[in-house]
């Protein structure tokens, strides 16, 4: 068995063990839909692998570098013939090991709070509990009205979310502006960039008290959404104030929906209920390895 690069004409094989990834769930697996692309567009940023079994693509996982000293790895799948076989560790343990090759610090990834055999997974290979977090879902609405000031001052807003509850609970991690379900570290230049496009939305009103990062629009199931990195807020009206700003914002931007992370806490969840937005079921979880430790990613 070894492992290498994928190949575009690895996705038959990926497709066959990834397209019922979790059959008591009512949820596709993103990979037969993503990874031909991933193949395709390898670069010095991201690096998927296959485990390879006489030609045959048997296991896969992509690792992303995400900033200077920030990874990600993800898609770590291995088909059920193979599993128990240390496979799962062989490829989690390069990603790491060409992370930290990179100049990486940290490498996160996303486990689904549900999903009890890959949080198990995951402890054992080195990765550690970071955060949790959920999306507050909100409906397109062009009248919405927020009763708050709303502006896009970048300084402000990063001042407020230096100091807040929302960004100890989050550790500071917020969607990444360009990368799809990762996560990394917040940054002023974020807000900058946002700002710049109309995308950052900071409630004042005796002082600043709430902000949210638009990072990205995107069509699912038939539907167009707004995606907003984070939601940090002081107080319920601050709540209010930035749904009725990403519902305001959808709509100018001809979306359906909009979806917010916000953080995984009885105060932010009720909060975005209070304030009439729809909040997802379960919680997604984070974990980090701290790639400084030699151990990790060092293989048994």
């Amino acid at each position: 068995m070894t492992l290498r690069p994928a190949r575009v004409d690895d996705h038959d094989d990926v497709v066959a063990f990834t397209h019922d990834t979790w059959p008591e769930r009512e949820l596709d697996d993103y990979l037969p839909r993503t990874f031909r692309a991933w193949a395709e567009n390898d670069d010095d940023a991201k690096r998927t692998l296959v485990a390879d079994d006489d030609g045959h693509a048997v296991g896969v996982i992509q690792g992303v570098h995400l900033t200077e000293r920030e990874a990600w790895v993800q898609a770590l799948r291995v088909h059920p013939d193979y599993r128990d076989r240390g496979l799962a560790r062989r490829l989690t343990d390069a990603v790491l090991s060409w992370a930290r090759d990179r100049g990486a610090v940290v490498c996160r990834n996303l486990v689904f709070s549900w999903n009890v055999a890959s949080l198990s997974l995951a402890r054992s290979l080195g990765f550690a509990p970071a955060t949790e977090f959920r999306w507050a879902r909100i409906e397109a609405d062009p009248g919405a009205d927020p009763a708050l000031d709303v502006c896009t001052d970048p300084d402000a807003g990063w001042t407020f979310w230096t100091d807040s509850d929302a960004r100890d609970h989050l550790r500071g991690l917020t969607i990444h502006p360009s990368e799809a379900w990762t996560l990394s570290e917040l940054r002023p230049a974020d807000l900058e960039r946002a700002a710049a496009a109309d995308g950052l939305f900071v409630v004042r009103r005796d002082g600043t008290r709430g902000l949210a990062v638009r990072n990205r629009a995107f069509e699912a199931d038939g539907e167009r959404w707004t995606e907003y990195a984070v939601g940090a807020w002081a107080d319920l009206g601050a709540a209010r104030a930035l749904v009725d700003a990403a519902a305001r914002d959808a709509a100018r931007l001809d979306a359906d929906r909009a979806r917010m992370l916000i953080p995984e806490t009885p105060r932010f969840v009720t909060d975005a209920a209070a304030a009439r937005a729809d909040v997802s079921g379960d919680p997604d979880f984070v974990l980090a390895a701290d790639l400084t430790d030699p151990g990790v990613g060092a293989g048994e």
